[in-house]
């Protein structure tokens, strides 16, 4: 990408509805909150996210999506948040994207659609599905005053993307709307409608979030497997070796021996698909005997993976990966290590944990560094 993409997410809806006492955005979802799967799906092509999270609930937020996220303290509604996050986000971004917590299943390519639209000369993008119902407006008496025609009429989803000085310009008022592109239009800026997808649904009631749990575990007529992956590497006696974990650099830290960059994270994922797609195992697929291979990025090793099983007929579902060792520390920086090892993967969700073994072991004892990582895959007989 050439242009720098910030992505907003206003998530300060309350979880009433869902029969939640929290914030709709720490709902669960299939072992996740929302807000999670959203800042997971968006983070590929952000190069800034900026979470507004309820007042009294900044920190929960924080440490759920790690350093890399910003989040701001939102406001009582859905605009004022908006705003509040617009204060924060970096000058170099040409684009801004908002998208909608609850919306949490919107997928990388609906972003990237919207992007690339908005690389293609738009000011304003917003995706959206045709209604398939007939739409009637009604009085205060609920009587019938019109009915418009259903072919011209589109319900709107998220995310909702705009050139920087649009979206800025837009929100210097004092108005209040649902979504943004209201604003925008009211100011006599074309916006763009671009197909939307049915995942990308507004989770708000509990029928709803069961139609979201349908998206994330496939359809029956799919072949559901799952693998296990592990991977290990002793620290090295060379202090000039760099450390490559989870897909990014760690410095000031000793790296691991190998032959590759030793990225104990990317290899027990590379692992757990081939274990869960048949085909093999890491040391068979990308083996010490092959030089090209030697000194190559875990990162490089996830994308040939992930061609490999999609190759099989296979699609990924989603990962998880834990990293067990004293070092490096892994939870500030959590969330960029989700967004490197999603975005090596085309987007899939990944989850990253870290654990030690209180002092037992070779990881306990500082020697090294290991990961167990668990995939799930889906397969569509043909």
């Amino acid at each position: 990408m050439t242009d720098l993409v910030a992505v907003i997410i206003p998530a300060g809806g309350s979880g009433e509805r869902l029969g939640a006492k929290i914030p709709k955005a720490l709902v669960q979802l299939a072992g996740k909150t929302l807000i999670e799967h959203a800042v997971a799906q968006m983070a590929p092509v952000a190069s800034q996210i900026i979470v507004a999270a309820p007042a009294g609930y900044e920190e929960q937020f924080q440490q759920l999506l790690g350093s890399e996220v910003t989040v701001v303290t939102g406001g009582l509604t859905r605009t004022l948040s908006v705003k509040k996050a617009l204060a924060h986000v970096d000058k170099g971004n040409e684009f801004i994207l908002v998208h909608d917590a609850a919306r949490a299943l919107a997928s990388t390519d609906l972003a990237l659609r919207v992007i690339d639209s908005l690389r293609a000369g738009e000011k304003a993008v917003i995706p959206g599905l045709p209604v398939v119902d007939t739409i009637k407006r009604v009085d205060t008496d609920n009587y019938v005053t019109k009915t418009p025609t259903r072919s011209k009429l589109r319900a709107i989803q998220t995310p909702q993307g705009f050139a920087r000085k649009v979206l800025i310009k837009a929100h210097s008022s004092a108005d209040d709307v649902t979504d943004d592109a209201g604003l925008v239009e009211d100011r006599g800026v074309d916006v763009k409608v671009i197909l939307g997808e049915d995942r990308a649904l507004k989770i708000t009631t509990m029928s709803d979030l069961e139609i979201a749990h349908k998206y994330l575990i496939s359809e029956s007529s799919n072949q559901i497997r799952v693998g296990i992956g592990t991977d290990a590497h002793a620290f090295s006696a060379d202090p000039s070796r760099v450390m490559w974990l989870a897909g990014l650099l760690w410095p000031n830290e000793i790296g691991v021996d190998g032959h590759s960059d030793g990225d104990v994270a990317a290899h027990a994922i590379c692992d757990a698909l081939f274990s869960a797609s048949g085909l093999g195992d890491l040391g068979s697929n990308f083996g010490t005997s092959d030089p090209k291979y030697s000194g190559a990025s875990g990162s490089q090793l996830l994308a040939e993976a992930l061609e490999r099983v999609q190759a099989a007929g296979f699609s990924i579902n989603n990962v998880a990966v834990q990293i067990v060792g004293n070092r490096p520390k892994i939870g500030p920086r959590r969330a960029e290590a989700s967004t490197a090892l999603s975005r090596a993967l085309g987007g899939v969700p990944v989850s990253v944990s870290a654990t030690t073994t209180d002092g037992l072991g070779f990881t306990g004892e500082g020697r090294g560094i290991s990961a167990i990582a668990t995939a799930l895959l889906s397969y569509r007989a043909r």
